[in-house]
């Protein structure tokens, strides 16, 4: 199946890609891989929620950064199919780096960003399978709690 197929197939639309909010672009070409930009969990043009990941009254649960992981590859891949110009051209994955605003003492950085490994491989197959960091930070963009990047390899 291609990748447009395998979308359809999962009910997934690819979203409108997120436009920049400083001096950069969403995804670049390189030789035969598309770089994108940090991509953050947009939905319609909005954060889902925002704040820090952990356990505790006013913290984002680590289930629901999960989901806002993949949400983050799913603008990925979007980026990268507006970059090359069709989704289909996308055949693989070659690096994840996944942020996580966490809250000291936070070691679930791998698990949330599981959610855009997991996305990645439901679309792309053998080819979603990829190299990968889980990284802790203080505070992402817009304060959101999660942010991923992804490097795609495309014909």
């Amino acid at each position: 199946m291609t990748v447009s197929q395998t979308l359809a197939a999962l009910g997934i639309d690819l979203p409108a890609v997120a436009m920049p909010a400083g001096a950069y672009i969403p995804a670049k070409i390189h030789g035969d891989l598309v770089y994108t930009a940090g991509q953050i969990p947009f939905v319609s043009g909005a954060l889902p929620a925002t704040g820090k990941v952990g356990d505790g009254h006013g913290l984002v649960p680590a289930a629901d950064a999960f989901q806002y992981a993949r949400v983050c590859a799913l603008n990925a891949v979007a980026a990268a199919a507006a970059a090359v110009g069709d989704v289909d051209r996308l055949t693989g994955v070659v690096k994840v780096t996944g942020f996580v605003a966490s809250v000291p003492g936070f070691t679930g950085q791998p698990g949330v960003i599981n959610g855009a490994s997991e996305l990645l491989g439901d679309v792309f197959g053998d080819g979603g399978r990829h190299a990968r960091s889980a990284v802790g930070v203080a505070v992402l963009p817009l304060d959101s709690p999660v942010e991923v990047e992804v490097v795609f390899s495309f014909v």
